[in-house]
C-alpha cells in the first residue's frame, strides 16, 4: 500500500523580498525568526485584534507555539528552530517592560549581537525608556497607532530613532479608513521613521464578531483578509513608490515629494501561511527524527504500530528482525502508546501485523500537534 501525500496549506507564494524591507521582515519571510509572545496583557482598545481567547489577559510567555515558564525554555525553542532573531509581541510587550528587557538581554547574550530583535508596541511610552531598550540590544521597533492618532507617539519615536533603533510604524489596513490612512502618510513625513508596514486586515476567530459589526467580509475563500483591505494597502504602497521616483500617483495623478520612508504591504495569506509554513519547515529540518519525513508543507509524517507498554520491546525486536531496520529508526511513543517507524516500512507490513497500523502527520512544534491520522490496515481499533 503506497500513499502519495501532498497536503498544500496555501497556494504557491511569489512575494519576493524588496530591497527596502527591514531585517525583521527579511528574517520573518525566511521563517527564521522566533515569535516571542511576552505577555497576554494589553489595553484592548483595538476591535480588530486577532488574538485568540486562550492568550488574552493570560500572563504567560510563548516561544512560537511553546508555552514557556522562563527564558531558558525560550532559548531552547530558539535553538530548536535555528532562529536568527526574534519578534517580540503580545498583548503588548510594554505591559511587561522589565520582562521584555530581560528577554532582549538574555537572547543577545546567548546568541550574540547579530541575533536580530524587533518589537511591536502600541504604547507611546516614556521617551526616556528608549535608551533602556537600545542598551539591552533591541534592533528594531514598530509602533501601532491606536485609533490612528499619531500625535501621541512622535516624541517616543524620535527618542527611539535617536538611540539608533530602527524605527517604524506597523498597522492593519482597515478598508473603511481610507481617508484617515492616506492622511496619515502625510503626517508621517514629519516623523523620524524609516519604514511603514501595512498588513492586510484579517478576520479571525478572535475578532470576527467585531468585524461583522463593521460590515467586513472575507475577500476570498483562501484567505482571512477583509474585503477591500488589500486594495487600499496597495494604493498606499503605490503612492509612496510613485513619490519616490517622481511619478504621478496612480490614484489621483498628483506628483508628490518623496515621503522619506518605505512602505511594505504584507498579505494575510503570506503573513499567516507562507511565513508560518517556512518556520515549520525550518524547525522540522532541525528536529526531524530518522523515521520521519518532512513534507513540503512543513509537517512530519511517519508510520505507527500501536502496542501496550508490556509488548513494545517485543514488537520493536520483531520489526528489526523481519525488516533489518536499525533501532535508530524505531521510537516508542509512551504518551500515544505506539511505535513510530518510517512510513514506507509501516505500509509494507501493515497487512501482516496483528496490531493497528497508521500513517501519522504532526506539526514540528514542541507539542508535536497531530494534524491527521490514516489507518493502514483493518485491525480493530
Amino acid at each position: 500500500m503506497n500513499h502519495q501525500l501532498r497536503l498544500p496549506q496555501v497556494p504557491e507564494l511569489h512575494e519576493a523580498p524588496d530591497i527596502t524591507d527591514t531585517e525583521g521582515c527579511l528574517q520573518c519571510q525566511l521563517g527564521s525568526k522566533l515569535v516571542l509572545f511576552i505577555t497576554g496583557h494589553c489595553h484592548w482598545q483595538c476591535d480588530y485584534c486577532p488574538l485568540s481567547e486562550n492568550r488574552r489577559e493570560i500572563d504567560w510567555m510563548y516561544a512560537n507555539e511553546r508555552k514557556c515558564e522562563n527564558f531558558d525554555q525560550v532559548i531552547e525553542e530558539a535553538r530548536a528552530m535555528r532562529a536568527t532573531g526574534a519578534g517580540i509581541t503580545g498583548g503588548d510587550p510594554l505591559m511587561a517592560r522589565k520582562r521584555t528587557l530581560e528577554g532582549i538581554r538574555r537572547l543577545k547574550k546567548e546568541f550574540g549581537p547579530s541575533f536580530h530583535l524587533h518589537m511591536y508596541t502600541s504604547i507611546p511610552f516614556n521617551p526616556e525608556w528608549a535608551i533602556d531598550f537600545a542598551d539591552a540590544g533591541l534592533d528594531e521597533i514598530r509602533f501601532h497607532f491606536l485609533k490612528l492618532d499619531s500625535s501621541k507617539y512622535k516624541d517616543t519615536i524620535a527618542a527611539c530613532h535617536k538611540t539608533g533603533i530602527l524605527t517604524g510604524v506597523e498597522l492593519p489596513c482597515e478598508p473603511d479608513k481610507e481617508v484617515e490612512l492616506l492622511n496619515l502618510l502625510e503626517e508621517l513625513r514629519d516623523f523620524d521613521i524609516s519604514f511603514m508596514n501595512v498588513n492586510e486586515l484579517e478576520i479571525t476567530v478572535g475578532n470576527h464578531g467585531n468585524m461583522e459589526l463593521r460590515g467586513f467580509n472575507l475577500s476570498s475563500g483562501i484567505t482571512a483578509g477583509a474585503n477591500g483591505s488589500a486594495e487600499l494597502a496597495m494604493a498606499m504602497r503605490d503612492r509612496i513608490n510613485a513619490a519616490e521616483i517622481g511619478l504621478p500617483d496612480p490614484l489621483d495623478k498628483v506628483i508628490r515629494d518623496p515621503f522619506g520612508f518605505s512602505l511594505k504591504f504584507c498579505t494575510a495569506v503570506y503573513k499567516d501561511a507562507g511565513q508560518l509554513r517556512r518556520r515549520f519547515l525550518r524547525r522540522g529540518e532541525a528536529t526531524i527524527a530518522p523515521h520521519e519525513t518532512l513534507t513540503e508543507d512543513g509537517t512530519l509524517i511517519f508510520g505507527a504500530i500501536y502496542s501496550n507498554p508490556e509488548d513494545q520491546e517485543f514488537w520493536i525486536q520483531e520489526i528489526m528482525n523481519e525488516t533489518n531496520l536499525p533501532s535508530r529508526f524505531l521510537f516508542w511513543d509512551e504518551v500515544n502508546q505506539r511505535i513510530e517507524l518510517p512510513l514506507v516500512v509501516a505500509e509494507s507490513i501493515a497487512d501482516d501485523v496483528d496490531a493497528p497500523v497508521s500513517l501519522v502527520e504532526v506539526l514540528p512544534t514542541f507539542e508535536r500537534i497531530e494534524t491527521s491520522l490514516i489507518w493502514l490496515n483493518e485491525y480493530p481499533k
